[in-house]
């Protein structure tokens, strides 16, 4: 893509790899730039900086946690946010997704730290303490120890981030991402010699290095979905440095280090990390060369040396990451997206499993004339819906055979025939009701086995027409009138599709062909199903 007169969205333009991502992009003279971050005032500094260089480029800002609601009533609201199952109408709330919304980028550049955003809180300590009360308590356990848990928890506060994300750029229309990952290690293994003063290697530490590889499958999974934006990730393995160097008081997580005025005294038979008596605080910084690693913070010039030595970290400049990112937003070929590179190191769908699809089906199809059963479904793939859809399609074949007849017959008279079917022939509604899949009958009347499973888990759930809505699309057999309408409806949109196929066409460059359905013209659940996945619910596959 090119970015001159493109806007672009930089999520952590203020940070040091944002702020070589926000100059490398100013180059490319875009429409706007907008600068988010956390917090307004670190927006605001970043934007005078780029337009004391660049003065006549229009350079925005925005605040505000992307990782949380936008306006929160309480902390279980917060947590909800996280755990809850999300409806359509609830990713407004979100700040993300209104950020987006709002914006409306073209490019969206991400340079947000999200895996130690997301794992920043130590769930190992805050699982030991509700472990500790669940012994030492008899089962009872604190209110805030508990909470603290639910808000440590990572993966799925890591996937409801990226489900806001997703949709917010749908919304947005957003052409392009391009994350700047993490490994989490700096590119070390796991024999990382540096930790949080706990094992090695650093449990901590370990679940930043898992979030960023989670949130690497999550972006190759949405750089396979279609209608999503351009997708792309580009992960940096060792230290980023740097953007000063300077002189000065020592600062560490928002704090200035005071010198201390502390003399030898017996060490004792207890011991205390914070101890206000061990020394006299002096109210004097501490000062110190350093350089400035942005987000990772200040290191002095020996830890500085040392993380930076051959077979250490080593480091990477942020402009170098901004070079590859923007010649990757560019279309050109860096060899440094993950994306692509992941692309061309899975292994997707081979000749010889196609070649022998055909054995293992007919295999399947002769043992089912053997013994006199049906293969529907099990209720193996999830959800419920596709055996849903598949006992439907089935019954529609013991009914009709063909699609032609289904089409000829119109909805009224496929609704009577598959409600008469189902109580002349129990059986063929039995066979989903043991799987857990009821049958809704146009009379009202549900036939359905000692287990269901939509909804899940269900006891005493009041029956409103709003959850009846949601159930039966989610997996009971709807055999109403709207229902087999809908079905009619699929048949005649085939139809459609074959009539529009070119006469005598015998190329390539048709997935279903005429030969497709009627060689065996006799309706085929599994190939309808597969048929209305792609089609109708745009569950297609992008790459093959």
């Amino acid at each position: 893509m090119n970015i001159e007169d493109r806007k672009v969205l930089v999520l952590g333009g203020s940070g040091l790899v944002g702020l070589a991502v926000c100059r490398e992009i100013l180059k490319r003279d875009p429409r706007e730039i907008q600068i988010h971050a956390l917090r307004l005032d670190e927006a605001e500094e970043a934007r005078s900086e780029l337009a004391a260089e660049w003065p006549n480029a229009k350079i925005t800002t925005s605040e505000g946690n992307i990782f949380a609601r936008k306006e929160t009533t309480s902390r279980l609201d917060e947590i909800d946010a996280q755990i809850g199952q999300l409806g359509k109408e609830d990713f407004a709330s979100f700040m993300l997704y209104d950020a987006l919304v709002r914006s409306k980028p073209e490019v969206v550049v991400d340079c947000v730290n999200t895996s130690t955003a997301i794992a920043y809180k130590d769930i190992y300590h805050q699982a030991q303490r509700v472990y500790r009360e669940l012994v030492e308590n008899d089962g009872d356990v604190d209110r805030e120890a508990v909470e603290n848990l639910l808000e440590a928890v990572y993966v799925p506060r890591l996937i409801r981030h990226i489900q806001v994300l997703y949709e917010g750029m749908k919304a947005a229309e957003t052409k392009v991402y391009v994350k700047v990952g993490t490994t989490g290690t700096g590119g070390l293994g796991l024999n990382i010699p540096y930790t949080h003063s706990e094992e090695r290697p650093s449990r901590v530490l370990l679940s930043k290095s898992a979030m960023a590889g989670a949130q690497t499958m999550l972006l190759f999974l949405m750089a396979r979905t279609p209608g999503a934006p351009i997708t792309k990730e580009i992960k940096p393995a060792a230290a980023i440095a740097w953007k000063k160097v300077g002189h000065g008081p020592v600062r560490r997580k928002g704090r200035t280090i005071l010198k201390v005025d502390a003399s030898p005294r017996p060490l004792g038979g207890t011991f205390s990390s914070h101890d206000p008596d061990a020394a006299h605080q002096l109210d004097e910084p501490l000062e110190a060369a350093y350089i400035d690693t942005g987000e990772n913070g200040i290191f002095a010039l020996e830890e500085f040396t040392t993380v930076t030595s051959c077979e250490q970290m080593e480091f990477v400049t942020p402009e170098e990451i901004a070079h590859y990112l923007v010649l990757e937003i560019e279309g050109a070929a860096t060899g440094r997206d993950l994306m692509a590179a992941l692309d061309g190191a899975v292994l997707g769908p081979t000749y010889r499993a196609g070649w022998l699809r055909h054995t293992a089906i007919e295999q399947m199809i002769e043992l089912q004339k053997q013994h006199g059963t049906r293969s529907v479904a099990f209720e193996m793939l999830g959800p419920p819906r596709i055996s849903k859809l598949l006992y439907e399609a089935s019954l529609l074949r013991e009914a009709f055979d063909t699609t032609d007849r289904v089409c000829d017959s119109g909805p009224e008279a496929v609704c009577e025939a598959v409600n008469r079917l189902v109580r002349d022939r129990p059986e063929l509604a039995n066979e989903p009701a043991a799987v857990g899949i009821p049958v809704l009958l146009e009379s009202g009347e549900l036939i359905r086995g000692t287990e269901v499973l939509i909804p899940h888990a269900a006891v005493d759930e009041p029956v409103t027409p709003e959850g009846m809505a949601k159930w039966v699309d989610n997996g009971w057999v709807d055999l109403r009138l709207d229902n087999c309408r809908r079905w009619c409806e699929r048949f005649e949109r085939i139809r459609e599709e074959l009539a529009a196929l070119p006469a005598g066409d015998t190329s390539s460059r048709f997935n279903r062909t005429a030969l497709f359905w009627t060689k065996d013209p006799r309706i085929q659940p599994g190939k309808l199903v597969g048929w209305i996945l792609t089609v109708e619910e745009g569950g297609w596959r992008m790459k093959r």
